[in-house]
């Protein structure tokens, strides 16, 4: 048994813990666990996790009293360190919730297509069923049709550039827009 009044050093500390002697952890519990909690205390901001990382210190300290080299530097530095090191462990293994992440409210989840597989296929199927209505429609209604709805261009736009009265440009136009939705409705994406 250590005379706690004898033990000045560090070394005085770490003999007889590497003896096995039982005492000796308590006499390094009373001179470095304060100092160990509030370490691991101020790292982590929660008392019961300080708790346990300082127990944990302890006791990997008890179990490998060995893993400590004199040589290396002194041991409350070596000792604080661990503590350290354990605390931030502790720190970068929290959970989301402790982290401070929140979940995303409903409105602001992904609501694209790629999000949801099945309205990726409705997306996939409607684009599909237009396309194919596209290709139905005569050449020259479909040429006014992407240059409206595809390129931007105004009627008269259509009209100067492809050298057609403005009325042959809007009439090809009420045409390919009937057919299309003729065509939309009977696969039934409109309803009549």
């Amino acid at each position: 048994m250590t005379n706690r009044a004898l033990v000045e050093t560090d070394a005085d500390l770490y003999r007889p813990l590497l003896e096995g002697h039982p005492d000796a952890l308590a006499d390094i519990y009373d001179r470095y666990g304060g100092l160990a909690y509030g370490l691991a205390l101020r790292i982590l901001g929660d008392p019961q996790r300080a708790e346990e990382v300082v127990q944990d210190a302890f006791t990997r300290l008890w179990r490998n009293p060995a893993s400590y080299d004199p040589t290396r530097g002194a041991f409350r530095s070596w000792f604080l360190t661990m503590v350290r090191n354990r605390s931030i462990d502790v720190l970068r293994g929290r959970g989301g919730r402790e982290r401070g992440e929140v979940e995303l409210p409903v409105q602001l989840r992904d609501a694209s297509p790629a999000s949801d597989p099945w309205q990726a296929l409705s997306v996939s199927l409607e684009r599909t069923t237009v396309r194919e209505a596209l290709e139905s429609l005569p050449e020259n209604q479909r040429q006014v049709v992407e240059l409206a709805y595809m390129a931007g261009y105004t009627h008269a736009e259509i009209a100067s550039n492809l050298d057609l009265p403005l009325g042959t440009v809007k009439g090809r136009m009420r045409l390919a827009m009937e057919k299309l939705h003729s065509y939309l409705t009977g696969r039934g994406f409109i309803a009549t």
